[in-house]
C-alpha cells in the first residue's frame, strides 16, 4: 500500500469533524481532481515548449488527425476537439495569427468557413504531438501495462455515463 496522501489527510479530518458521513466517494474524485491539476501542470508546459496553449495544442491536433487536406469546418471542430468549444474563436484567432492556421471559404456553402492547417501548422503539430504522447508515456509509467488498462476500463466506464 502507498503512503498517505493530502486526500486521506482530508477524510481524516471530515472522519474526526463528522463521523456520520459518508465520505467514500470524496477518496476517488479528490485524488482525480488533484491528479489532472499535477497532469496539465506537466502537459502544459510540453505544448508551451512549442508556444502553444493547450487549447492551441487541441485545435492543431484536432485538424491534424482528421487527416488530409486538414481542413474542417469550426462546427467539426467544436464537436471533435479534446476540449470544450469555449474560447474556440479566440484560440482561432491567434492560430491564424501565428500562421499555423487559415480559414478559407467552404466550398459547399458560401456563408461557412473552413479551418485548415498550414505547412508550418503541420509541421509544428507533428512535432507537438510526440513530444506530448512522450510526456503522457512518462506520466504514465508509474502503472504496468495491466493496471493502465484496468484504469482505462473504469473511467472509459465512468466518462460514458456523463457523455
Amino acid at each position: 500500500m502507498s503512503k498517505n496522501d493530502k486526500v486521506d489527510d482530508i477524510l481524516q479530518q471530515w472522519l474526526q469533524e463528522r463521523p456520520e458521513l459518508d465520505t467514500g466517494p470524496m477518496a476517488p474524485i479528490g485524488r482525480l481532481y488533484r491528479v489532472f491539476h499535477h497532469l496539465s501542470v506537466d502537459i502544459e508546459a510540453v505544448h508551451k515548449t512549442y508556444g502553444l496553449t493547450t487549447g492551441e495544442f487541441d485545435v492543431l491536433a484536432t485538424l491534424r488527425r482528421h487527416g488530409r487536406p486538414y481542413c474542417v469546418t469550426p462546427t467539426t471542430l467544436f464537436r471533435t476537439a479534446m476540449l470544450s468549444s469555449g474560447a474556440m474563436t479566440n484560440r482561432l484567432n491567434r492560430l491564424e495569427k501565428k500562421a499555423l492556421i487559415e480559414r478559407l471559404p467552404d466550398p459547399d456553402d458560401r456563408r461557412s468557413l473552413m479551418v485548415k492547417l498550414t505547412a508550418d501548422g503541420l509541421t509544428l503539430i507533428n512535432s507537438a504531438v510526440e513530444a506530448h504522447l512522450k510526456k503522457e508515456h512518462d506520466l504514465m509509467a508509474m502503472f504496468s501495462e495491466e493496471e493502465q488498462q484496468a484504469l482505462n476500463i473504469l473511467l472509459r466506464k465512468w466518462l460514458a455515463a456523463f457523455e
